[in-house]
């Protein structure tokens, strides 16, 4: 099977650009895509929580997956060897239009994978270098550390605080709280904290 990836991180995007380069692609190599994956979405969220991480759990030997380029799997490094490193136990291909990248099961895949992970390894100990030196300086320095006091149950503060009312809506309506994340995009978690700070702020003003 061949599936074509798309992803755009806001409405304003188009997603249009990306399927007629994917489609181009196709026609030049006498390719069919058999399957399209379009989805409206930030590529720093875990790729297991998006479209991109059920396709592939769907996806087998031989499958192939088509996007424009790397960078519409994950924003970072480290999430696109996650996902390289998955297609590579399954024994999947991805191919890359723009940066012309080609995941399969010869030599030249392997080794460039191992390349990729290498990089990221690196990258993700020097962030956790810079980030403990950048913590230590501080305290050195006397600067308190952590959240600042009374911003956690800061309701106005919240990224669902905008969408109160449509969040109310649909709890009217009895949809459930996994539902109602999903079309939000955010963890059920997250929702369920902002309800309890809904639900603490409502004791407060009694």
């Amino acid at each position: 099977m061949n599936y074509g990836y798309i992803r755009v991180s806001s409405d304003k995007q188009t997603v249009e650009n990306q399927r007629f380069e994917i489609e181009r692609f196709c026609e030049r190599n006498h390719l069919k895509i058999d399957g399209w994956i379009e989805e409206t979405i930030s590529g720093s969220k875990p790729y297991g929580k998006r479209e991109l991480g059920r396709l592939l759990k769907r996806m087998s030997k031989g499958d192939l997956l088509l996007c424009a380029e790397l960078s519409r799997l994950g924003r970072s490094l480290f999430m696109i060897m996650e996902i390289l490193s998955l297609c590579m136990k399954k024994e999947c291909k991805i191919w890359t239009i723009k940066d012309g990248y080609r995941l399969g099961d010869d030599i030249q895949s392997k080794v460039l994978a191992f390349a990729f992970a290498l990089s990221a390894e690196i990258e993700r100990n020097l962030i956790s270098q810079r980030t403990k030196e950048a913590l230590a300086r501080k305290k050195a320095e006397g600067k308190k550390l952590g959240r600042p006091k009374g911003s956690k149950s800061s309701i106005e503060s919240n990224k669902l605080y905008a969408h109160t009312l449509l969040i109310n809506r649909y709890l009217s309506e009895g949809q459930s709280l996994s539902r109602i994340a999903n079309r939000l995009h955010v963890d059920r978690r997250t929702l369920q904290r902002f309800l309890h700070l809904i639900e603490e702020r409502k004791m407060k003003s009694i």
